[in-house]
């Protein structure tokens, strides 16, 4: 197939991740023995998930996380994942995460080795993408090339990878540890949901962190507080502040009694944050804590102007307007100046964070083309070029276009964040994917030139876990299920007044009427349309939310509860979007708390 002639196996590939070629080999064994009966089926999923290859709903089918550490990806990676897309996954495409991961999904478990020495000889690793390991570090995408930054974190987000990568401390917590690193005081990695965050800051003179702990979405939303105002990034006083702080998470007892309630965020909560930064303090008297940490070969150091492409010979036409009215429009929302001057930032939008394996390689040859040779995942489950010539836009526009990737509207209403819901997750409750293509669908008939409707940010989840980082929307959905006169209903819990953006988060209103999935759509219609109506001039979302309070959102959302019986005319109410069968909670025993 295309795609298999793409990739060419190069052992000497290694970026962030330190591959193990043994590790790869020991799991193939590993996978042989559980095949025989050699493992007890939980002592086997501890070990599978710190090779971050996690139980779906189906059975005998995996997804396999690969890390991203800041999202940064080459276009030979992009060739390999599109490889793995072809050989190993049925549904012939990857999907993008809001942490900066791809995922490949109903992969048979036999076939992980190969898939994992194809990632490796790319320099990808899936090792510690799931269990409770210090999880995926993610970044501005912006990083190193952001006219708002504080400095390049890049080397600092690649040191914190590769220090806690294979760590003794961080491969049985109580708990996954979820990491972010901000570029400046915009925060555009959203440290604040985060069980460890690290923002960029100066003070006399020098380069270090202002360090957040203990935040974290799910059934006990949180905002991380802040652990320590500043810790130097150069002599990596950063690490170690957190190694500490995971020390001390790693000792507590009390969290690990109930992994349901196991995550940072109910230590800090139990303990109060100023406690908890005195036995931090405490660690770092420990003789540990003395040793230095190797800065100068934990820091992933590249000069990525030396690789921008040149200034191209022809193709300005478009500079002075003279371009395609839908190339403008895709300009408009998509395209951003960079810090370095004859550069600018592209955004590409992916519909439900998927890329398809013939996508896969053609974004390696974008990436080769116009933003030499890299790229970044973003936590809108979108992809970011650097380094592209104001020049070439529309020629990129172009070959997006042909590849299916010219999706406008990036972070605007249409741009949603959806997880896989029930499509592959053991915990997932509703069809979220379902739910987006919906929405999208239903957007597509509305008249979006508002500019503060198109400034409304949806995003969704399949259960009340949050991995669509529904909390932190405008506009959040969540999977749940209702009581209809014939039977069960899949339905959504609505959030509002979330936001995310400019350094300042804070969690939505939970309105208490659930809505079905069905009517999901035709509920989002009304509350727009609820917000053009009674809004006061030029009044944002976010602030109409707060005049209003929740009273007549819950009056407006109750008009869609009723389903009426299980007839010919309403069975569509009992059936999930995408779905042809009568719905059914089906629940599975997830292993994020394995």
């Amino acid at each position: 197939m295309a795609t298999q002639t793409r990739w060419v196996p190069n052992p000497r590939n290694e970026r962030v991740a330190r591959i193990i070629p043994e590790e790869i080999e020991n799991f193939e064994d590993e996978v042989k023995r559980f095949r025989a009966g050699a493992w007890l089926d939980d002592e086997f999923i501890k070990f599978r998930l710190r090779q971050g290859i996690y139980g779906q709903r189906q059975p005998n089918r995996q997804m396999i996380r690969v890390k991203v550490p800041y999202g940064g990806v080459t276009a030979a990676q992009f060739d390999a994942l599109g490889v793995v897309a072809d050989r190993f996954a049925p549904l012939k495409k990857g999907h993008v995460t809001t942490r900066e991961n791809v995922q490949f999904h109903h992969v048979n478990l036999d076939d992980v080795p190969e898939l994992l020495r194809i990632l490796g000889d790319a320099g990808l690793t899936t090792r510690e993408a799931c269990g409770n390991t210090m999880r995926n570090v993610t970044s501005c995408p912006k990083a190193g090339v952001c006219p708002d930054q504080v400095f390049d974190v890049t080397p600092y987000a690649a040191a914190y990878a590769r220090h806690f990568l294979r760590n003794p401390v961080t491969q049985m917590m109580p708990r996954k540890v979820k990491s972010a690193i901000s570029c400046g005081p915009k925060d555009c990695a959203v440290t604040a949901i985060h069980d460890v965050g690290a923002i960029a800051v100066m003070k006399d003179g020098k380069k270090g962190f202002k360090l957040v702990m203990g935040g974290g979405l799910s059934i006990m939303p949180r905002l991380a507080p802040t652990l320590y105002e500043f810790k130097s990034a150069d002599d990596g006083d950063y690490i170690r502040a957190i190694e500490a702080a995971c020390r001390v998470f790693n000792r507590q007892d009390e969290e690990r009694k109930n992994r349901m309630k196991a995550r940072v965020k109910f230590t800090i909560e139990r303990l109060g944050i100023d406690k908890f930064r005195e036995l931090v303090e405490e660690e770092l008297k420990k003789d540990w804590a003395k040793r230095p940490i190797p800065m100068d070969t934990l820091m992933f150091m590249e000069d990525e102007s030396k690789d921008a492409p040149p200034k191209p010979a022809s193709g300005h036409a478009h500079l002075n307007g003279d371009a395609p009215a839908e190339f403008l429009a895709w300009k408009k929302t998509n395209v951003e100046p960079q810090r370095q001057e004859g550069f600018v930032i592209v955004h590409i939008s992916l519909n439900r964070g998927d890329v398809f394996a013939p996508q896969f390689p053609k974004l390696a040859d974008i990436t080769r083309k116009f933003a030499g040779g890299r790229a970044r995942l973003d936590i809108q489950q979108n992809i970011v070029l650097r380094w592209v010539r104001p020049e070439s836009l529309l020629d990129l526009y172009q070959t997006l276009k042909d590849a299916g990737l010219a999706a406008g509207g990036r972070h605007t209403i249409t741009d949603m964040v959806t997880c896989p819901g029930t499509d592959s997750c053991k915990l997932g409750i509703t069809s979220s994917m379902g739910l987006n293509k919906a929405v999208r669908e239903v957007l597509a008939t509305m008249d979006l030139s508002d500019p503060l409707i198109q400034a409304i940010h949806i995003k969704a989840s399949g259960c009340p876990n949050s991995c669509g980082q529904h909390h932190i929307a405008n506009i959040g959905f969540h999977g749940a299920a209702m009581k209809g006169e014939g039977g069960q209903v899949p339905a959504y819990e609505l959030f509002l007044g979330g936001q995310y953006e400019g350094g300042n988060v804070r969690i939505g209103t939970r309105i208490k009427t659930r809505v079905p999935a069905r009517r999901a759509p035709e509920a989002l219609r009304a509350v727009l349309g609820f917000y053009q109506k009674e809004r006061s001039s030029g009044e944002a979302f976010n602030k109409f939310v707060d005049r209003q309070g929740p009273a007549p959102f819950e009056a407006l959302l109750a008009e869609f509860k009723e389903v009426g019986p299980l007839n010919r005319d309403n069975i569509k109410h009992y059936m999930d979007w995408e779905r042809t069968v009568l719905y059914k909670l089906e629940r599975g025993e997830g292993e994020c708390a394995v």
